[in-house]
């Protein structure tokens, strides 16, 4: 006969509380935690009620089904209502140093009758002990615990014909209890979630946690209680039932053949493990004992934070204790009394098993993870999952995502502050472009109109200054005087000439231009230290480009300039071309002795200049990238004056649209 109700959803998430830390994936024995958007929701259909996750959820995100309100309704109904109360109370309830006080407490909060389900236990042992002097050689799994049962139903179907056909401690004292009083509700308290929905033959299920709140909320102490003792049936061995291998200890097997047959196993890896190699064969003769906590004094329905062998030493104790020799001999009549029950079960199979994915699907995924190879699967368990693969086939059905992966979540992190601080590079020189073209705006302003003002005073003293000289005779001593006032007021008119030219926005004349060409005349049409060799560079086969022939002849005559000044003892410049089908770029690259990092940012800016009185203008920088700018292209400057960094010298890089008429008419228009 089955015994499971419809299946209830046991354990939840409050998903304002899941702070995506995959413990419960990690915890979760059946794999039923789905990740959604980094949070983690509980798959009620694949979920064995085990509670792991519950007990390893940190930040409380993982609650089970509360019925302590059904419970209470139940007891304020008038009916007559029976607890069946787990053997596993002492190592909760460890304040309460006599278990009648504990049982007064039940009686007030309104229970009829209490009852051991460690009796239950003593009846379910002495079948297990007739199942393993049975010696047919079928091998059985304990089915006591009933998130082993549905975890075997669900993930080991091929598994449940072995199952041992005995209901569970819970069960059985429910069954000698409806002999007793058929008319009794029957409430289980125990440390189990999957008790909730074990069996339709009780009529509610509680964790001791509730009970404590119940308790709480009645103001129910051990003070405010009269002592009572259990009911009977009287329980005896079974008391120690909820320790590990308890069942073997309940049995009280002394054949050390039979004993030598059973395998215990215990806890998440310990259970899993233990069916695995069952399964496969590596156990064969073997009969299992499983739990699927440690125990069931570590079971999710316990308070929190007790300690495994402290619990044990509370419910040796009590074992040790409890049975007094009246109480066995009361105990052997009862055993006999109950020798004929019915304990027998049945399991159906419910196979939730995925199909595996085919190993093109886990590779893709794995790929996308940048896995590509073994070295690559690190094994870490930080997603949850035991290997990459496995992690890798959750992807494919639907029950993980890549991101939970904390080294490629880790390279995704890297490249993206990677690719922030390139976009932060870029928007600094941004920022720094516009300062300087909002500073060379103004500057061409002040030029123009100073140009303006300077222009025609310059003419005249010029025009005069000439007169005079032609009127001037050879030998006169007057005659140098005017040289140099002709002399200076012309370069003065040279420089007047220039502001207009820097401040003037100049059409730009567009036509097909061979850059390569255009950068050999660039450097035939000035001359040549004797030390300094030159090279032309191309890097693209396309060499056309639409710009303005002079003008961009002015740039590369002037950065030319610049370079040979640079190199004093001599050196190397090379004029390198290169870009794609939309732009192209002509770097000017000299070996010389560098900008200095104060200098760098004033490079543009109209009359700062590096060299002598009377050697330079300082307009030849700015006029340079006003041309570049009016062909909405961009120039860029990287220098070194430090020979421990590297080689000395500067590249000035001039990156411009390949169809500058296109750039141009989009903006003219």
């Amino acid at each position: 006969m089955e015994m499971n109700r419809d299946k209830r959803k046991l354990v939840y998430t409050i998903k304002e509380l899941c702070r995506v830390c995959y413990t419960c994936v990690r915890e979760c024995p059946a794999k039923a935690i789905k990740i959604v958007n980094g949070q983690a929701d509980v798959i009620s259909e694949r979920c064995i009620g085990c509670g792991n996750c519950v007990k390893v959820c940190s930040q409380d995100a993982k609650v089970f089904l509360l019925t302590r309100t059904e419970v209470k309704s139940m007891l304020q109904s008038g009916e007559r209502v029976a607890a069946l109360v787990a053997p596993s109370f002492p190592a909760e309830f460890t304040e309460i140093d006599d278990y009648r006080y504990f049982v007064g407490m039940l009686r007030a909060l309104g229970f009829s009758h209490v009852f051991e389900v460690a009796f239950g236990a003593d009846l379910v042992a002495s079948r297990y002990k007739s199942l393993l002097e049975d010696r047919s050689g079928k091998g059985y799994i304990s089915s006591d615990c009933p998130a082993i049962v549905t975890y075997i139903r669900y993930y080991h179907p091929d598994l449940v014909e072995n199952l041992a056909p005995v209901v569970s401690p819970m069960v059985a004292i429910s069954r000698v209890v409806r002999q007793i009083d058929s008319n009794l509700k029957q409430v289980f308290i125990g440390p189990c979630i999957a008790k909730k929905d074990e069996s339709i033959e009780i009529d509610e299920a509680i964790t001791f946690r509730e009970l404590r709140v119940l308790f709480e909320q009645a103001s129910i102490t051990p003070e405010s209680v009269e002592p009572s003792d259990f009911d009977p049936p009287h329980a005896g061995r079974g008391a120690i039932f909820p320790v590990s291998r308890g069942l073997m200890q309940t049995v009280n097997i002394f054949d050390d053949l039979i004993e030598g047959n059973i395998t215990v196993a215990e806890g998440r890896i310990g259970f899993q493990e233990a069916i695995k190699e069952w399964e496969s064969g590596n156990l064969k003769g073997q009969n299992l004992e499983l739990l699927c906590c440690e125990g069931c004094i570590m079971g999710p329905g316990m308070s929190p934070g007790g300690k495994r062998f402290e619990r044990k030493t509370y419910i040796s104790s009590y074992a040790r204790n409890k049975v007094t020799p009246d109480q066995l001999k009361e105990w052997e009549l009862a055993i006999s009394k109950f020798k004929d029950l019915d304990l027998t079960r049945s399991f159906n199979a419910d196979d939730k098993r995925i199909a595996k994915p085919t190993d093109d699907e886990i590779n893709k995924v794995l790929a996308k993870m940048g896995k590509f190879t073994p070295r690559d699967h690190l094994n870490c368990g930080a997603c949850g999952y035991d290997t990459c693969t496995e992690h890798a086939i959750a992807i494919v059905e639907g029950l993980a995502e890549v991101e939970m992966c904390l080294p490629y979540a880790i390279e995704e992190l890297h490249e993206s502050i990677n690719d922030l601080a390139i976009s932060n590079e870029k928007l600094a020189k941004m920022q720094q472009a516009l300062k300087h073209s909002e500073k060379l705006a103004h500057m061409g302003q002040l030029s123009a109109g100073i140009a303006h003002e300077l222009n025609n005073p310059l003419g005249v003293v010029l025009m005069y200054s000439n007169i005079l000289l032609d009127e001037c005779k050879p030998d006169d001593p007057l005659r140098k005087d005017l040289e140099l006032i002709s002399s200076q007021a012309e370069r003065c008119k040279k420089i007047v000439s220039g502001l207009l030219n820097f401040a003037r926005k100049n059409q730009v004349k567009v036509e097909k231009v061979n850059v390569k060409k255009l950068a050999e005349d660039s450097i035939a049409g000035v001359v040549i230290p004797k030390n300094v060799t030159t090279n032309v560079v191309c890097r693209t086969s396309n060499l056309m480009a639409s710009l303005d022939y002079e003008q961009m002849m002015q740039v590369l005559t002037n950065l030319n300039k610049n370079a040979f000044e640079a190199m004093p003892n001599g050196g190397d410049l090379t004029i390198v071309i290169d870009g794609d089908d939309h732009q192209f770029s002509i770097s000017v690259i000299d070996t010389g002795e560098g900008i200095p990092e104060e200098n760098m940012d004033k490079l543009f800016t109209p009359f700062f200049t590096t060299k002598g009185i009377g050697k330079g203008t300082g307009l030849g920088l700015a006029t340079t990238y006003g041309i570049v700018k009016m062909h909405k292209g961009k120039i860029d400057v990287e220098s070194n004056t430090d020979p421990q960094k590297g080689p000395t010298g500067t590249t000035f890089r001039i990156t411009l649209p390949r169809n500058a008429e296109n750039e141009l008419g989009n903006d003219n228009s």
